[in-house]
C-alpha cells in the first residue's frame, strides 16, 4: 500500500506517483506556514488518546500475541506519542528554547530548521517503529518518506493516515511506499531527492544505504546493536529474576535484549555455579511469561541438540523451555535467540580491552550489582562504548531516551544563523 496526500493507494499507482514525487516536495518546502511542533505533537496525542481508550485494540492486540507483548507494556510505549512524552522529548532534545533559539551574544539571531527531506529505510523486528521514525521526522518539520519493511502489519500506515485525519497539515509532509529492498531504482530515487537518509537495520543494510546516500546527503543510521547483562557477586535473585523476565518478554529480539550475561569471575568453577542459579530463575520467569511458539520451541531444541552433538564437552543447561549455555571464550556475541542465553567469565578489569573491539555495535547492558559497585562499573561500560546501563528491565522506554547514544532531533534539524 502507498500513502500520498492523506490517501491510501494501491501499489499500481507508485510510477505515477514518483513522477509527481519530487516537484510535491519542492512545492511543500515553498509553502507557508509551515508545519509545526504543536501541530505534530497534537495529531500525536489525539492517537494516544485513542489508543489508551482501546479504539485500536482489534489491530493491536493480535499483534501483541504475536509478539509477546503485554498490553500493560503496550500502554507504556503508546506514552511515548503523548503530549506530555513529546513535549518533554522536545525540551530535552532541542533544548527549553526549541521554539524560538535565543540570540547568541552579538545578536545574531538563530532559527532551527529541518534537514529537509527525510529518506526512512525501517527495520521490521518492532511493529510501530517505522511511524515513530516518521513522527521524529515530522517533529524536527522535515517532509518524510518512509520505506516500509517487508512483511509490514499494516500498523503503521494505519498510524499514520490517522495522524493526518487529525492534522490534515501533516498530509505533504508524509510519504509511505511498500518498495521491496531489491527495487533499487525506486530506493536510489528516494535517496537523490532527501537530505537525509535514516536507515534502521544491521550492518548489511548500513552498508547498502551508504552505497545509494550521495556525498551532499547525510547518512543517520540507527543500526541494530548487541546489549548483554554484567553480574558480580553481589547480584541479587531479584535482579535475576527482573533480567530473566525482560528475556522472556522480548525473545532477545530487539536492540536492546539481553544476548548473554557477563559474570564477573576468572573461576570456571564459580561460573557453572553462577549459571545453575540463573537457570533456576529463568525457570521461574518463563513460567509467569506467556508461551513460546511450539514451532519456535521444536526448532531451538533441534538447534540445541545439534549443539550438545557438536560440542559434547560444552556446558548446556535446558530444561522447562529455556537453556543456559556455559562458555568459556569472554566475546560478546548474538545469542541462539527465544530464551537461550549464554554466560561467560569477565573480570571488571578487563571490561574496556574486552568490549572496546564492538565499540559502535554495543547498545544497552543490564547491570545487575550492589550500590558501592554501580558508579565504577557504569563508568568502565561507557568507556568501553555502552551507551545505556540499566537494571534487569533493559528494555524499558522513557520519554528523552536518546536512540544508540544520539538525540534524533539534533540529527534531523539544522541551525542557521542570521545577522
Amino acid at each position: 500500500m502507498i500513502l500520498f496526500h492523506g490517501e491510501i493507494l494501491e501499489n499500481k499507482e507508485q510510477d505515477r506517483i514518483l513522477k509527481l514525487l519530487y516537484e510535491d516536495c519542492l512545492t511543500t518546502l515553498n509553502q507557508k506556514p509551515k508545519l509545526t511542533i504543536k501541530q505534530v505533537i497534537h495529531a500525536c496525542d489525539a492517537v494516544y488518546q485513542k489508543a489508551i481508550s482501546g479504539e485500536y485494540d482489534e489491530i493491536a492486540i493480535p499483534l501483541l500475541k504475536m509478539a509477546d507483548i503485554s498490553y500493560e507494556r503496550f500502554l507504556s510505549m503508546a506514552k511515548l506519542f503523548s503530549k506530555e512524552g513529546l513535549e518533554y522529548k522536545c525540551k530535552i532534545e532541542l533544548g527549553q528554547d526549541y521554539e524560538n533559539p535565543v540570540a547568541l551574544l552579538n545578536g545574531t539571531k538563530r532559527y532551527r530548521y529541518p534537514l529537509g527531506i527525510l529518506f526512512h529505510i525501517a527495520a521490521g523486528n518492532v511493529d510501530g517503529l517505522p511511524a515513530y521514525s516518521v513522527v521524529e521526522g515530522l517533529l524536527a518539520g522535515n517532509i518524510n518518506i518512509l520505506k516500509l519493511p517487508t512483511g509490514d502489519s499494516g500498523l503503521s500506515i494505519r498510524l499514520l493516515k490517522e495522524l493526518i485525519d487529525v492534522e490534515p497539515a501533516i498530509k505533504d509532509y508524509v510519504y509511505v511506499f511498500d518498495v521491496p529492498s531489491t527495487e533499487i531504482n525506486t530506493l536510489q530515487i528516494f535517496a537523490d531527492i532527501s537530505d537525509g537518509v535514516v536507515v534502521w537495520g544491521g550492518d548489511v543494510a548500513v552498508e547498502a544505504a551508504k552505497k545509494m546516500t550521495g556525498i551532499t546527503t547525510k547518512l543517520i543510521s540507527w543500526g541494530h546493536k548487541l546489549s548483554f547483562a554484567y553480574a558480580t557477586q553481589s547480584a541479587t535473585d531479584e535482579q535475576l529474576y527482573e533480567l530473566a523476565m525482560h528475556i522472556c518478554a522480548t525473545n532477545q529480539v530487539l536492540c536492546s535484549s539481553c544476548q548473554g550475561i557477563f559474570f564477573d569471575t576468572d573461576s570456571l568453577e564459580e561460573l557453572d555455579h553462577f549459571a545453575k542459579r540463573f537457570l533456576e530463575i529463568f525457570k521461574k520467569a518463563n513460567a509467569n511469561s506467556h508461551t513460546l511458539d511450539i514451532g519456535m520451541c521444536g526448532k531451538n531444541t533441534i538447534r540445541i541438540y545439534n549443539e550438545q552433538l557438536e560440542n559434547p564437552k560444552k556446558k548446556i543447561y535446558t530444561a522447562d523451555g529455556v537453556s543456559v549455555f556455559v562458555e568459556e571464550d569472554s566475546e560478546l556475541a548474538l545469542s541462539m535467540l527465544f530464551r537461550n542465553v549464554w554466560i561467560k567469565r569477565l573480570k571488571k578489569e578487563d571490561i574496556i580491552s574486552n568490549l572496546k573491539q564492538h565499540k559502535n555495535h554495543l547498545q544497552t547492558c543490564g547491570l545487575l550489582c550492589n550500590k558501592e559497585e554501580k558508579e565504577y562499573l557504569s563508568h568502565l561500560l561507557a568507556s568501553a562504548g555502552v551507551v545505556r546501563i540499566t537494571n534487569g528491565d533493559m528494555d524499558r522506554m522513557f520519554a528523552g531516551e536518546a536512540h544508540d547514544g544520539v538525540y534524533p532531533l539534533q540529527e534531523y534539524s539544522r541551525i542557521v544563523e542570521v545577522d
